[in-house]
């Protein structure tokens, strides 16, 4: 297991996925700029050290809700594809600023299912990621909330961006997933619920015992992705031939320490499938 965290260090294709409670404040469901920062900051760091670094950005909905004023979730369909467009576009402003402030390019990537599920679109995204890669930009990726109605009617259950990070993973080769969560990583139950819950730091094998320690709630009151989000997540991700490593994402430097090899998070190692269908494991 060691051994496998100090291999750590020489991934050279990194996919980071942060979702909304993770952006935001508790308090006031706000974005919470001195954690984005942070964020920034260690993505182009990791950039500048040599390795491509992809970053999947869940907050569209949340900061859209927050813009226009709503304390509450919307339910309706057209209302929430309304707060993903102006969210979006605020979320990227954000992050712009930001990257040029440490003389980085961001480039916004925004996926549907459809993206993924065409052959000849998953190349076309394949390509484009690649080209921006070697144009030294930091590709940010979401959902595309405002015209997918599929995605943003599913996402209860199509896992939020988890399973949209370990898809990005997949198409782009990726070795690394990072998955930032509100929860230090799996525990045998919700440690949230039961104080007994008892902490993985390994999983050799996605086993149905495993898949079965997922929880599908969430107790964020933006995100939307439970454990079993992210199991499915890890699934795609370990199939695809990626290490993929749950951690928490209230402390930015959790990244900093996975990619330094230090024991952070639960490690689900990477058991490449020969002639993977991936359509297999999006539905």
């Amino acid at each position: 297991m060691d051994n496998l965290r100090e291999k750590i260090k020489d991934k050279q294709r990194i996919v980071i996925k942060i979702g909304s409670s993770s952006l935001m404040h508790d308090e006031t469901d706000r974005l919470n700029l001195l954690k984005i920062e942070k964020l920034v900051r260690t993505l182009v760091d990791i950039k500048n050290s040599g390795k491509d670094v992809i970053l999947v950005s869940s907050g569209a909905i949340a900061v859209g809700r927050s813009a226009v004023g709503f304390d509450t979730k919307p339910t309706e369909l057209s209302v929430k594809q309304a707060c993903a467009a102006i969210g979006q576009a605020r979320l990227m402003m954000v992050y712009q600023k930001i990257f040029a402030e440490y003389n980085s390019l961001a480039a916004q990537v925004l996926m549907t299912k459809n993206t993924v599920q065409n052959k000849t679109n998953r190349l076309n995204a394949r390509n484009t990621f690649n080209e921006l890669l070697k144009l030294h930009a930091i590709p940010i990726v979401n959902e595309n909330d405002t015209v997918s109605t599929y995605e943003i009617e599913q996402l209860n259950t199509f896992g939020d961006n988890d399973r949209l990070s370990a898809i990005v993973s997949s198409i782009i080769g990726a070795d690394l997933l990072i998955l930032l969560s509100d929860i230090d990583g799996l525990y045998t139950d919700d440690p949230n619920k039961n104080p007994n819950a008892k902490f993985i730091d390994y999983v050799d094998t996605l086993d149905d015992k495993t898949l079965d320690m997922g929880k599908s709630t969430s107790k964020s009151s933006v995100g939307t992705g439970g454990m079993a989000a992210k199991l499915v997540a890890a699934k795609i991700a370990t199939y695809s031939g990626a290490d993929m490593v749950i951690t928490n994402g209230n402390d930015i430097e959790n990244i900093t320490r996975i990619l330094n090899g230090e024991n952070v998070g639960t490690f689900f190692k990477s058991n490449k499938v020969s002639n993977l269908d991936l359509n297999t494991l999006i539905d």
